[in-house]
């Protein structure tokens, strides 16, 4: 009974650090040098809503690293916009 009580504890722990990753901006600061696209592996979209005011816009790029774009910029916007068309 003891070692149910504990898993239940880090089960529910472990959905609640979840959640609590989900409802926030994952975006602290925005990257603002403009790069080719040919660099983006993977880009997403989150629009904004009660998790976080802003949309952001995150690449992953093909050395790995991940950036947040500003979605208001008009070079981010041309980025998006040719990376949709791949």
């Amino acid at each position: 009974m003891k070692s149910l009580t504990i898993l239940y504890f880090f089960f529910t722990a472990a959905v609640l650090a979840r959640i609590g990753t989900e409802l926030r901006c994952q975006c602290i600061k925005t990257h603002s040098t403009p790069f080719h696209p040919k660099y983006i592996k993977e880009l997403r979209v989150i629009e904004s809503g009660p998790h976080c005011a802003n949309s952001e816009i995150i690449v992953k790029l093909v050395d790995g690293r991940e950036l947040c774009l500003n979605p208001k910029e008009k070079w981010v916007q041309k980025v998006v916009e040719l990376f949709l068309k791949r």
